[in-house]
Formats: C-alpha cells, structure tokens, sequence
C-alpha cells in the first residue's frame, strides 16, 4: 500500500497491530529491519527483499532489540538487559538460546528505548509502568555487562543517538518535551542542553535517529508526525503520518536511505486509524548512518 498516490510520503512495510511497536533498528548484516511490540513482548524482523516477517517471543515485556556483532540480539527487557545467540530461530524461541547479561529487577519499572554507541556498549533506558517522575535511568551496558548509571531520575528514557563524529550525543525524555543534546568524551557524557523544545499541542519527543549531515529525526507521540531538526536545532521537515502515534524512526535498506517508523495503537481503543501498530517505510528520505552492533 502507497500513500504517494495522495500526495504523501510513506508506504506500508508490514501492516500490523501492535499495541506498543518500538525501536526500528536496520540489522545490515542480515538486510532486516528488526523491532518489537513492548507489550506483546514480542521481537519482530522483517526483510523488504522477500517482504518476510518474523516474530520471536520474549519471556517480559522487551523495550527493545538490537543486533550481536557476533550474531543474535541483545535485548532490554522488564527485569535487565538479555542476550539472544545467533543459533535462535528468528520465529520461536529457545530457552537454552537466552541469558541474562544484566538482571536488575525493580517492582514497577521495565525496559524501554536502547540503542548502540559508537563503541558498541549499549546505552538501554528504564521508566515506570505508571511514567512516575524520577522512576527510570538511563545506563551504559558494557559488553561484559558492566553497569554505569549515566541519568538517575528519568521519567520515560526514549530516543538516544550519536552525531557522525561521536562527539555529541542527543537524548529524550518524553516529558520534558525536549531533545537534550550531551557532549561526548570517552565513556562520559556532560554539558546537558537543550537542542530543540516541542510546542505543546504539537505531541511528546519519543524515539529517534541521527543522519549522515548530523540531523535529528524525532517521532512525536501524539503529534502525528516525524520531524527533522538540524545540528543547531532548526526544524527544517515535518512528515504527517497516518496515525497519531509514531514511536521512533530509523534508516535502512540497502542504500541507508530508507526511514522505517513504527507505531503504538495502545491507549487509543476504537478510535484507532486502521494502520495504528503498522510500520510505516519513507523511500529516499535522507542519508542514514550505519548502525553498530552491540559488542558483548
């Protein structure tokens, strides 16, 4: 399905309902898209070459998904951070293909949006069932499951991604309504500010990407739109979508070119647009960065 047709942008890459689809993530060495429906607790993959679409199930609810450098998913679940080995079948799970890498639970908290530092340790978010303030952190998972604190006191720890050069790292607190941009040196990030403000009425930051000019693309959780910041923070393109809930966005395809969205139908009952839970796909959107794979 098109919607160029009408004068917008985006296809439909898979058409599904998830009540809480997160965290698109391009797995270059298996040419898939890979993210997952939170609550489902279900990891998906999908290969725009075949149109293939696979699910793996997770024993909690999972926050998200990225590739192993030597193959399998890392995974940041409701009670830690879990690695899958890549002898996993990608449509059912083993329990003797799983681990725990870090086991931390805390009653009321889960696991939300993570992503892959240039160094490959895994930078993985926590916030409350009930998004109480101060509940969730953010911390750097290194690949022996070495655990740094970077943000206490988070309330719904979102998008996080890097600028081409490492140097600079951006983040999202929903809440807060901003993306907040860090300076980078070594394993430390400071120098907290913030890069761009979302007006009320205009929806929450959620998930992001950062591309090959060093631009910011957020999605707007209740604003029913992607957008595009630039390195000093001016807005320079909003994409209207088909649903008010875009979760987060990220670049793949072969060429890096593609921008993949996915959506949440949860919360919005009977009022929900046909393609709410779907994963959206906007062709030549801009120059995506290769991803890293996590490192443990």
């Amino acid at each position: 399905m098109s919607g160029r047709s009408s004068g917008r942008v985006w296809d439909v890459a898979v058409r599904a309902t998830a009540e809480l689809g997160e965290g698109p993530t391009w797995d270059a060495a298996a040419g898939r898209l890979i993210w997952v429906d939170i609550l489902s607790a279900r990891v998906h993959t999908y290969d725009p070459a075949t149109g293939r679409h696979t699910t793996l199930a997770t024993e909690q609810h999972v926050g998200a998904a990225k590739p192993r450098a030597g193959g399998g998913l890392v995974v940041n679940l409701r009670d830690g951070v879990g690695l899958y080995d890549s002898a996993s079948s990608p449509a059912s799970s083993s329990a003797s293909a799983f681990r725990w890498l870090v086991r931390d639970p805390v009653p009321g908290r889960r696991g939300n949006d993570a992503a892959v530092a240039p160094d490959g340790s895994l930078w993985a978010g926590t916030m409350r069932y009930d998004e109480r303030a101060g509940g969730g952190t953010l911390s750097r998972i290194g690949s022996d499951g070495a655990v740094a604190e970077i943000l206490p006191d988070v309330a719904v720890s979102n998008g996080t991604g890097w600028s081409p050069d490492g140097r600079l790292m951006y983040y999202v607190d929903s809440p807060t309504r901003r993306i907040d941009v860090f300076d980078v040196t070594g394993e430390a990030v400071t120098g907290r500010r913030p890069l761009a403000h979302i007006e009320d009425g205009a929806g929450f930051p959620d998930g992001l990407c950062v591309d090959a000019d060093g631009c910011v693309w957020v999605a707007l959780w209740d604003g029913a739109a992607i957008r595009r910041y630039t390195p000093d923070g001016t807005l320079d393109r909003v994409i209207p979508l088909p649903f008010p809930r875009p979760t987060a966005c990220a670049f793949g395809g072969s060429g890096l070119s593609d921008l993949y969205v996915s959506s949440a139908r949860v919360g919005l009952g009977l009022t929900a647009p046909p393609l709410a839970g779907s994963v959206l796909v906007i062709p030549d959107a801009g120059r995506g960065l290769a991803q890293p794979s996590f490192a443990g």
